[in-house]
């Protein structure tokens, strides 16, 4: 609030006029004028030299509600759990002048009636232990039936046991964190913010007490999935001022719960993307007037064969660091290009080695599609640790990231050897157990692999039955094929590791499997998307989605998503109309 011009000579009073100024609001939030001494510092001292005039008679008038004592009196109120509706409706009786005051007031409250309440169903707690901590300022509801639901599935070594148990400590943890057990304690909920999670602003609430709720005659009363229905009605009907929402895994429990009336969610925390097509393709198309846009100020020298472009302006903001950048004009040269680096407004491009060419193949690999080059730069590029690979069936996923570790592990010696791994999800029904050591219980699941070397072995023409099968020998000694299940607490020195049919991945199991790089390790994880067989997984929350998004403009990864098939024509147009 601006304060009014100085008096010009001693003991004169202030003009009218100059007083009226003061009448200006203030641009400070609501929650800052709360106290009479945030707007009236400057407002005794005319006061006591002049005596009320219409204009301070107004202004006084205007005033008083602000520094009335009911207003203070209900925060603390509200503070310790106290009813949010109190605190609206006290103001309301101080009379006639509170009208002013009183929208600045439910302004400041509203946060406090939006919350919503969700009702966790088991699966929920199961997938994402962590899931608790996932909703913001809201609160969180636990049936008592969802307590009994972990209880039963906290036995054994597998990815769901081991979650329930983690969900037990940080429930543990939770109710620790109250000074006392008492019923009334724990109906006031639990602070999930009390364990170190800032950004759960939420409370947690157990169900304390037995909820009698009629369900249709059509459902089994004993059901689980009926009874956390029972309690997300009943909670309706208590609330009927709070929006309850019911969030499930679970596809026929959200049905349920909507032919009941029942708002239902699906857990979206665990999706990267809400949409597949949204994923980070790694490729850019430079704009058709690319060269006279940038070229004036575009700046370009040529080292150890590469030729490097400096350029500034628009296109900037767009890139990022190891994007793979072409364009293709009728009539010119095209241009394919890496983003090496960016520093401010300005970006470098460095022009990439062309391995469609004969001379440049990879094992005798060579690339068949702009693609499928950009790709064969980022394997045979040192620099890059992390290579992601989508594409569907038939883009040369396996067969370049074999070639690529092949020519770096026998020709140059920059990797010792390639580790081969992939999860094993069977297609149809599982044909149990099988015999042998790791290495041999993992060959069927190898049979891309197989044809693969099949084809880079066959490549040799010159060297007869003799040198191929000797080659084939000295391939199958540098490649060892190892089981996810015993990647735990290992680490790997010098190695190209190959991790195969990776959307089948958790992004659990990716952090796992890419944190056991250790020095001069380089990992290429390979992917369709459109074929993930795992219960429970999405083209959003799968961990090929996962680690292609986080990684994106990082300096030493970088990510393609092959869009040709080149496998055949009939696999190229089964893959269309199928």
């Amino acid at each position: 609030m601006p304060l009014p011009k100085p008096p010009t000579k001693r003991a004169s009073r202030l003009d009218s006029d100059a007083y009226a100024t003061t009448l200006t609001p203030s641009k400070r939030p609501a929650g800052a004028t709360r106290g009479a001494s945030a707007s009236s510092p400057a407002l005794p001292t005319p006061a006591l030299l002049d005596p009320p005039t219409p204009v301070s008679q107004a202004v006084a008038a205007s005033h008083a509600p602000v520094t009335q004592a009911p207003r203070t009196k209900t925060e603390p109120e509200a503070r310790s759990g106290g009813s949010p509706s109190l605190a609206l409706v006290a103001p309301a009786t101080s009379g006639a002048p509170s009208r002013k005051s009183a929208p600045a007031k439910t302004r400041a409250r509203k946060p406090a009636g939006d919350p919503k309440l969700f009702v966790l169903d088991t699966n929920v707690l199961m997938h994402d232990p962590m899931s608790l901590f996932r909703f913001e300022e809201h609160d969180i509801y636990l049936p008592m039936i969802t307590l009994e639901e972990l209880d039963g599935h906290k036995k054994g070594m597998t990815e769901v046991a081991r979650n329930v148990r983690q969900v037990s400590r940080e429930l543990d943890a939770l109710a620790a964190s109250l000074k006392s057990s008492s019923i009334e304690e724990m109906g006031k909920g639990l602070p999930l913010a009390e364990t170190g999670h800032r950004e759960a602003g939420g409370k947690l609430f157990f169900q304390t007490s037995l909820i009698d709720t009629p369900l249709p005659q059509g459902l089994p009363q004993g059901k689980a999935d009926n009874q956390i229905l029972g309690v997300v009605q009943a909670l309706k009907q208590q609330q009927p001022g709070r929006e309850v929402v019911l969030v499930s895994k679970d596809i026929n429990m959200r049905i349920k719960a909507r032919a009941l009336g029942l708002p239902a969610e699906d857990y979206r925390n665990d999706k990267t993307l809400e949409d597949s097509d949204l994923l980070y393709t790694g490729v850019q198309q430079l704009p058709p007037d690319f060269w006279e846009r940038h070229g004036k100020t575009m700046e370009s020298w040529n080292q150890g064969g590469t030729t490097f472009y400096r350029i500034s302006g628009p296109l900037v903001p767009t890139l990022l660091v190891n994007q793979l950048v072409y364009l293709e004009a009728p009539g010119a040269a095209p241009l394919y290009a890496k983003v090496q680096e960016i520093t401010g407004k300005t970006a470098v491009l460095r022009t990439l080695k062309d391995y469609g060419h004969q001379k440049h193949s990879v094992w005798g690999v060579t690339a068949r599609n702009r693609e499928q080059n950009f790709a064969l730069n980022l394997l045979m590029d040192p620099d890059c640790d992390f290579v992601t690979l989508t594409g569907s069936a038939g883009t040369g996923k396996t067969l370049m990231t074999l070639a690529a570790g092949l020519s770096q592990v026998l020709d140059e010696r920059r990797y010792s050897e390639i580790i081969v791994t992939r999860v094993t999800v069977p297609v149809g029904e599982d044909i149990g157990f099988l015999p042998g050591t790791e290495e041999e219980k993992m060959g069927p699941w190898m049979g891309a692999l197989d044809d693969n070397l099949e084809v880079l072995a066959r490549g040799d023409s010159t060297a007869g039955e003799w040198g191929r099968a000797a080659t084939n020998d000295l391939v199958r000694s540098k490649i060892k094929i190892k089981s996810l299940n015993f990647m735990r607490g290992r680490t790997f020195l010098n190695k190209y590791v190959i991790i195969d049919e990776a959307q089948n991945l958790t992004p659990k199991q990716m952090k796992t499997l890419i944190t056991r790089a250790g020095p001069g390790t380089k990992i290429v994880c390979l992917g369709n998307l459109a074929q993930i067989d795992t219960p429970y997984l999405t083209e959003g929350s799968s961990g090929l989605t996962f680690a292609v998004d986080k990684f994106k403009g990082w300096a030493h990864s970088g990510h393609v998503t092959l869009a040709r098939g080149e496998r055949s024509r009939l696999a190229d147009f089964a893959s269309e109309v199928l």
